[in-house]
């Protein structure tokens, strides 16, 4: 008898086809039910959770934000029937071997729209927060846990299961990273370039300078100026007022095409520009002299017209011989366009 697990897969919205398509890519044999039009679907695959989240680690798809185990799903009650299965679950599943005395373990609960139940989200965490207390001997946690507790709750079903935050692929609940805006932030853009900072694991404080290619009004500069570097910002339009006396900011208004730069002068180049993929990628292309060897870059790419694998690979194919690609992800904070990590060769 053959061995499947059955996972419930997150994207960002109305870009589900394309995790799928993903997915199916590493999974031949997937069956897809869907749960959320366009964002939220789970899937059924053989093989056993380890080996399946594995295989999604190695090859991680660029639009699947977010995936979690089920390891237990029954049809609602719609009673506090719901909350009393799913604490005995937790306390026999957790003394089975799945959580350990003394680990940090995070409850993280998701409730779709259509899911009429009488109980919120933060009902059912505090009332698991008690099993793993009390009964796992484990301290319940936010963030930085060992161990994540999922609980989905759809329109008629409750899924529940058991795993670790990489094997999610995010520690986030669905992924949904969330930043506090600053009471002087410059703009919403400051949460792309910190969710990458995250998610790819980029250390900033190895780089010295930084090239913003398309820089104002100044959201990405912002956050590499608090990071310590020189940056150098290239765009025609105005940069934010609070940053045009920073003695680290040297800024160019003017077009990137009609700037001259010094060859190997950055270790760092950033770009966050509203163009169309192509018209950025010769922009950034015409630029790479000015990145040194072993450089980073990290580009957003505009997912105008669709075909997402297809841009990917014009991109890639532009930039070449000089960048690599480490990796392309969709963030949450990208909507309707992904980001690319890159390396100069």
């Amino acid at each position: 008898m053959t061995t499947t697990v059955t996972c419930i897969g997150t994207s960002n919205h109305g870009f589900a086809q394309y995790a799928q398509e993903e997915i199916r890519r590493l999974f031949p044999a997937v069956a897809f039910k869907l749960i959320v039009p366009t964002e939220i679907f789970s899937f059924e695959v053989p093989g056993s959770w380890s080996e399946v989240s594995a295989a999604l680690k190695e090859q991680e798809p660029i639009f699947l934000r977010h995936v979690q185990p089920v390891q237990v799903q029954w049809d609602l009650t719609r009673s506090d029937e719901d909350i009393a299965n799913l604490k005995t679950w937790l306390a026999t599943t957790g003394e089975s071997g799945f959580t350990n005395p003394g680990q940090f373990i995070a409850v993280q609960v998701r409730k779709e729209e259509k899911a009429d139940v009488p109980y919120a989200p933060f009902t059912i965490k505090a009332e698991l927060d008690t099993v793993i207390t009390s009964t796992l001997q484990a301290e319940p946690v936010v963030k930085g846990a060992d161990r994540i507790v999922s609980v989905y709750i759809s329109a008629n079903k409750l899924f529940a299961g058991i795993s670790s935050p990489s094997e999610n692929l995010s520690d986030w609940s669905g992924g949904a990273i969330r930043f506090q805006k600053e009471e002087d932030q410059i703009s919403r853009a400051k949460f792309k370039l910190l969710e990458a900072e995250q998610r790819f694991g980029i250390d900033f404080s190895y780089a010295r300078a930084a090239l913003d290619i398309g820089a104002a009004p100044g959201g990405w500069t912002s956050l590499l100026l608090e990071r310590g570097l020189r940056v150098t910002a290239i765009d025609p339009a105005s940069m934010h007022p609070s940053l045009t006396s920073n003695p680290m900011l040297k800024i160019y208004k003017k077009n990137a095409g009609d700037v001259k730069l010094r060859d190997n002068e950055f270790d760092l180049l950033v770009c966050d520009m509203s163009w169309s993929p192509r018209q950025m990628g010769r922009l950034v292309a015409d630029l790479l002299y000015a990145l040194q060897s072993g450089g980073t870059a990290i580009i957003t790419v505009k997912l105008m017209h669709k075909k997402p694998f297809q841009t990917i690979r014009e991109l890639i194919q532009l930039f070449e011989p000089s960048l690599h690609l480490l990796k392309a992800k969709q963030l949450f904070h990208n909507r309707e366009e992904l980001t690319l990590y890159l390396q100069k060769l």
